[in-house]
Parts: C-alpha cells; structure tokens; sequence
C-alpha cells in the first residue's frame, strides 16, 4: 500500500496509549502543551494513580487495552490520532504478544473506526537486529501499522536515561560497578523521557516525518558501559571500580537454562530473559549499518538538548534515583 505522501491537519483528540509509563507521561505532556485534548485509556485499576502522575488537562478514563471491546467501546468519543507508547513490562512472549502487538493492533483498529487520520508508533531500535520474541512482536506492529491506511510514523529510540542508570546506587554505596567483556564492546547514545516525548508528539504535525521509520537518540556522543560507569563514579565521589563478567558466562546461563526448560517449562521464561539479558550485553542501540556490518554512531539521529551527564548530576546533587516504571527489565 502507497504511503500518504502529506500529514493530515493537525489532530485535536488524541489517543495515547501507555501513558502510564514514564516516556508516556512524557509523551502526555508534550502534547497537551502542543493543545491536543489527550485521552488515556489506563486499567481500571490503576485511575487514581494514573490522575495523580499525568498532566490535569488529560482525560484519563478506565480501559483495557488488552480487550479489543473496551477499545472499540472508546470509538464513540471519536479520535484523531493514535500515539502507542505501549510497551510489554517483561518481554515475555506471551506478554509481548499481548502488549506490543495485539493491543497495539487492536487499538489500531478501534482509533481507525473512530476517525483517526494518523498513527505514531513507539517502537525500539533493537528490533534492527531481531532474536528475541518481543522484538518480533514489535516488528509485527510496525507492519500493521505501515498497512493500516493511517499517516503513519515510527519512532525508534536507542537507549533511555532510566535504562542506563540503574547501577548508581551500586557506586553510591561502594560496589563495583558491572561490565560485560570490559565494557567498551557496546554504546549508546541516551534520550531523555522529555526529549523524546517531545519527539513522539512533534511527529502528529511534522510532515517530515510521515511514512518514515525514525531512529533516535540524544545528544551524543556515544557512551560505552565503562564511559557510564566513570562518570558515576566521578560525580559521586567513589573511586572507580568495574567488575568484568565474561560474556561466555551469559552464554553457559542461556545454554543450561533452555536446556532445562525443555523439561521443566518455568524455566522457559527465565532462558527468555537470560537472551534479554544477554542481547543488552553485547549489542549496542546505535543505528545498524547493514551494508558495513556494523553499528554507526555518527549516523545515529540525535534530538533534543538533555544530556546523560547533567541527569546524573541532578540525581546524585539529590540523592535520587530513576522512576524505572513498570519496565525495570529493560
């Protein structure tokens, strides 16, 4: 199916799905700024929390995106654009079939019938090398959502702030800070929740960028996983210590735990996360270069002005640490 070759008007209700999530309370807020009326659908169970943490001029109402009839129960209102930020909490097949493609499909449809002209996608960049069954999952969606009709953009980003932090209270507290191999085999180059919710929402109104796949990061340069680490151990004051875990060991954990899981099948889903695990260690989110064989720092899109440093230095300034939300895997 051809591609719309222009962006609809610009959308005034917009439903953003996965707003819970710390990228989509980012997302909620850079388009209520933008002056788009924002609905919510969020699990009935999670309303008041949800009205708490999200901007007051966003209408949070009570859905499971996971029921195809709640969504198309959502249609009556009428929509303009579908903004997913969905996102499965665990990358377990069975949850990332459920959350990165069916809801994400059947939300699709249901803002489809209510009028929606334009959809954006929020994706991940690893899904540039798939292995993992939540990276299918999301490249499924990303096919649904090129064949839906819709103006249509998808954005890719590399890593988080939240998804890179996580070792600081290791530094603070005096341990080791852990690398793969010696730390400087991967790179990233990190975006703000801010900054890249401010990305998503630009997308409803940026002709540029409809029809296309948009990889995306901040400002670089790209950092290895020993890079990270010294800075955290330099702005807290600790001395640096890394301690090295040898990929091979990811690997004889992987082996022995699929091995097990053919007989005992709970341990299928550890086997699972130990290749997350395993994928995070030794891949970098950075833009693939297919035709170099290689990852591409200097090609990698950047975007927005918050860098990895000044967050770190605001955390340790406060004694805080990253709201991980719901997706502390990743």
């Amino acid at each position: 199916m051809p591609e719309p070759s222009a962006a609809p008007a610009p959308p005034r209700r917009v439903w953003l799905l996965g707003a819970t999530g710390t990228i989509g309370r980012a997302t909620a807020t850079a388009l209520v700024a933008d002056g788009h009326a924002v609905v919510c659908p969020v699990r009935p169970s999670g309303l008041d929390r949800a009205r708490d943490r999200l901007p007051p001029q966003a209408s949070v109402v009570p859905c499971d995106v996971t029921d195809p009839a709640a969504l198309q129960a959502l249609a009556a209102g009428g929509c303009d654009a579908l903004v997913s930020c969905l996102a499965s909490r665990t990358g377990l097949p069975a949850d990332a079939g459920a959350i990165d493609h069916a809801a994400t499909v059947a939300a699709l449809e249901a803002a489809r019938a209510a009028g929606a002209g334009r959809v954006v996608l929020l994706s991940a960049i690893c899904v540039q090398k798939p292995r993992l069954a939540f990276q299918q999952a999301k490249l499924a969606a990303e096919a649904a959502v090129m064949a839906s009709g819709l103006a249509w953009s998808i954005v890719r980003p590399t890593a988080f702030f939240k998804s890179v932090t996580g070792q600081l209270d290791r530094v603070r507290a005096g341990r080791p800070y852990l690398v793969f191999g010696d730390g400087r085999q991967t790179a990233c180059t990190p975006i703000s929740d801010r900054d890249l919710g401010r990305f998503i929402a630009d997308c409803l109104t940026d002709p540029a960028r409809t029809g296309r796949i948009l990889p995306v990061g901040g400002p670089g340069p790209a950092l290895t996983p020993r890079e990270i680490g010294a800075m955290m151990f330099e702005l807290t004051g600790r001395p640096p210590r890394f301690r090295q875990v040898p990929p091979a060991l990811m690997d004889a954990i992987v082996a022995g735990l699929t091995l097990a899981g053919g007989a005992v099948p709970k341990l299928r889903d550890k086997a699972e996360m130990a290749r997350i695990g395993r994928y995070y260690a030794t891949e970098s989110m950075l833009l693939w270069d297919a035709a170099r064989g290689r990852y591409d720092a200097e090609a990698t899109p950047a975007f927005g002005a918050d860098t990895l440093r000044a967050h770190l230095e605001r955390l340790v300034a406060e004694g805080a640490a990253d709201d991980r939300g719901e997706h502390a895997v990743f």
